[in-house]
């Protein structure tokens, strides 16, 4: 993500902004937020609920600055509507703080089964399913195995064609990276059950002993004369309090990773499985027809268990403020176009390809793209799909990935790099994840980062948002951090209309907040950094800021 000055952008539209009608805001921007002292007395849960929203320079919480944007920036300004695409794994738009601000085709008729607006898309309502009924899928290492493995497998590469020299490299790698992750997986598996089998029945003796299940480790302690096996249980049931309020509660957690970790191997690991000829019947090696699918944009999970991202990611950026349920997501007068395509498993880069391009058609301004995968079996599509968006003036906010890497060494898909560094698009913003800690923590563990692929910062720990039927939860990651600059984005857009993508993009780089701090990254103390270097702007995004800088251009 090149760094583009904004002098440059500032006299290229003098010109026009002189136009535009529009007075600047007079407000100060903030700045020397090193001066600021540290927050130092715990998050109650009302703050952590709305942290993201919070100002740094205000209340010592590096959030984005936006209800104070609201309050004196924007105040009764209404703003013109804005179309946000979030290509995701669905969201339930029947939601209470959801189904106000969903998108709706305006030249669809529901229900008559026809192509009305003549898009190829039949009953396109609220968007597009292209997933079909698919929730589970394999990892693209999976499939990469699947495919090559009657070519490959058990070859050395001292017989293989120099043609073919590339390929094989490529299953290799795909071939260690599998092993991996699927012995790790079953390691997790077996660990984990071992546990359960142990501490239930310790449970159990503890809970008839004691005649409660909720018991503390005060209350184990508490035990006069236990025997040699109680012993043995009362230390382990006190070690397993340390991660959980109650041993009831860490046996669910316990069980939900067991369960988590079983399907993977069932389904991201499963080279047998087939998922997308069962349950699409579509070829993604094909991308001569875009229209497959169908509009059940939350899935065919009647509980909507698999639109749980695409639910909180949608809730983030524009949870309908003010209504006095759920939260207030980040921007007003949005409307979110639903597009699934991204399964509990890698997503097909066909998929992305074509929910960006159906995005950027139907007239999205602003595209989110919560997801990302470290193989790609057809980059091109999505790298094509990418420069039609930035051809047709429409932002795309991208997470930048959990696995905490640079990277500048390391490549995700999807990005906007050429292989010597170059951009394919200058309307593409890659966002790392803030911690809600300022100071040597401001960076989320997690969080991958990088001087040239990694744009700016959001807001992406234990972020509160919308979950299917009508719940709310905490989830974390650059999933979370990308939305929360997306709805920045789409604030911009909708009062200052007249901005083009790629300044929008600019903006949120130039104004953001910086610091001199020193931080840990990957979550290891021995890995540090200064925050000025670990993305192109080297700043956390700021609403209050950005709008001011959007006012004077």
């Amino acid at each position: 993500m090149k760094f583009i000055k904004s002098t440059l952008i500032i006299s290229a539209t003098a010109a026009l902004l002189v136009g535009c009608g529009v007075a600047p805001i007079v407000s100060t921007p903030i700045k020397n937020i090193d001066t600021l002292p540290l927050k130092i007395t715990p998050l109650e849960e009302t703050q952590l609920k709305k942290w993201s929203l919070m100002d740094l320079a205000q209340d010592t919480v590096p959030g984005m600055g936006v209800e104070r944007a609201y309050k004196e920036i924007i105040k009764n300004k209404k703003g013109h509507k804005v179309i946000v695409a979030v290509v995701d794994s669905g969201i339930d738009i029947e939601h209470e703080d959801l189904k106000n601000i969903i998108w709706t085709n305006p030249k669809e008729i529901a229900g008559n089964g026809k192509d009305d607006d003549k898009n190829g898309y039949i009953d396109d309502i609220h968007g597009w399913n292209f997933l079909g009924n698919i929730v589970a899928e394999n990892m693209e290492y999976t499939r990469i195995i699947r495919k090559l493995s009657p070519k490959y497998d058990g070859k050395k590469e001292s017989s293989i064609s120099t043609s073919d020299r590339e390929e094989f490299a490529l299953y290799q790698k795909a071939k260690a990276e599998y092993d991996k992750e699927l012995k790790q997986t079953s390691e997790t598996v077996s660990r984990y059950s071992g546990m359960i089998s142990q501490l239930k029945p310790a449970h159990k003796a503890m809970t008839s002993k004691l005649g409660k299940e909720d018991y503390s480790e005060t209350d184990l302690s508490a035990i006069a004369g236990p025997t040699a096996d109680e012993q043995q249980q009362i230390g382990m049931l006190k070690q397993m309090l340390n991660y959980a309020g109650t041993i009831p509660e860490f046996i669910v957690l316990l069980e939900g990773a067991i369960q988590s970790s079983s399907d993977r191997v069932n389904t991201h690991f499963n080279l047998k499985g087939d998922f997308r000829s069962k349950h699409l019947g579509d070829n993604p090696d094909d991308n001569s027809n875009p229209y497959y699918g169908n509009n059940d944009v939350d899935g065919p999970d009647d509980k909507k268990a698999d639109a749980r991202h695409g639910t909180h990611v949608a809730g983030i950026i524009a949870a309908q403020r003010n209504n006095g349920i759920g939260l207030d997501g980040v921007a007003d007068n949005v409307e979110i176009m639903v597009l699934r395509a991204v399964p509990d498993g890698d997503e097909y880069d066909k998929d992305i390809a074509n929910a960006l391009r159906y995005a950027v058609d139907n007239g999205a301004k602003v595209i989110n793209t919560s997801f990302g995968k470290y193989y790609s079996t057809h980059p091109e599509w999505v790298v094509d799909a990418i420069k039609y968006a930035a051809k047709k003036d429409v932002l795309i906010v991208n997470a930048a990935g959990n696995e905490g890497l640079n990277l500048d060494e390391n490549i995700v898909y999807p990005n906007d790099q050429q292989k010597n560094g170059a951009e394919i698009s200058d309307t593409f913003l890659t966002v790392g994840a803030l911690n809600y800690k300022y100071g040597g923590d401001l960076v989320a563990n997690f969080s991958n980062y990088g001087k040239t692929n990694v744009d700016v910062f959001g807001p992406g720990v234990k972020i509160w948002s919308t979950t299917p039927l009508n719940t709310y939860e905490y989830l974390q990651g650059t999933s979370m951090a990308s939305p929360n600059v997306a709805g920045v984005a789409a604030v911009i857009r909708s009062h200052y209309p007249k901005l083009s993508a790629k300044q929008v993009k600019q903006i949120l780089m130039d104004s953001g907040l910086s610091t001199k701090t020193q931080v840990v990254l990957g979550g290891d103390p021995s890995n540090t950094d200064g925050f000025t270097n670990i993305s192109t702007s080297g700043k956390m995004v700021n609403m209050y800021n950005a709008l001011i800088m959007a006012s004077k251009m």
